[in-house]
Parts: structure tokens; sequence; C-alpha cells
């Protein structure tokens, strides 16, 4: 396996675990699964606006990188690129 392999199965180790932390910050929308945590209950103390309008630019960046990183390395073990066979 070469570097640029390992390295592409590291960052999206990486950007996984940040996309699910940052899907997770985002408040609930009601009827959901948050409601049945108490999502409902903490509505009176939601983000702001422009919070919420940062935090879906971040998931949106964070989802784009891990889809071209899947995609790439998809690709690299598709044509046998980067492999050391």
């Amino acid at each position: 396996m070469s570097a640029l392999t390992l390295t592409l199965q590291i960052l999206v180790l990486v950007t996984s675990v940040l996309l699910v932390l940052t899907i997770l910050l985002h408040k609930g929308r009601g009827g959901g699964i948050s409601d049945l945590f108490g999502g409902g209950m903490s509505s009176s103390m939601s983000s702001s606006g422009g919070a919420e309008k940062t935090l879906n630019r971040i998931t949106i960046s964070i989802a784009l990188v891990w889809i071209i990183c899947i995609i790439t390395l998809a690709l690299f073990l598709r044509f046998g690129v980067g492999m050391d066979s």
C-alpha cells in the first residue's frame, strides 16, 4: 500500500468522525429522533441563525471532502494506482 492510499484512508476516517460530530451538533427540527432524547425541550435554548448557517457550511464542506476522498480512493483501488504489487 502506498503512502497516498494510506493518507486517503486516514483522511476518510478523520472526515467520517468529523461529519458524524457536526451532524449531531445540528438542532432538531421536531418530530424526529431528537425529540425522543429530549431535543424538543431545548427549543428555547437553540442556537442562533448565524451559528446554524456556519454549522451548515462546515458540515457541507466536510461532506464534500469526504465524498472526494471516497471517490478518489475507490478509483485508486479499482485501477491499481498507488499499489505496491
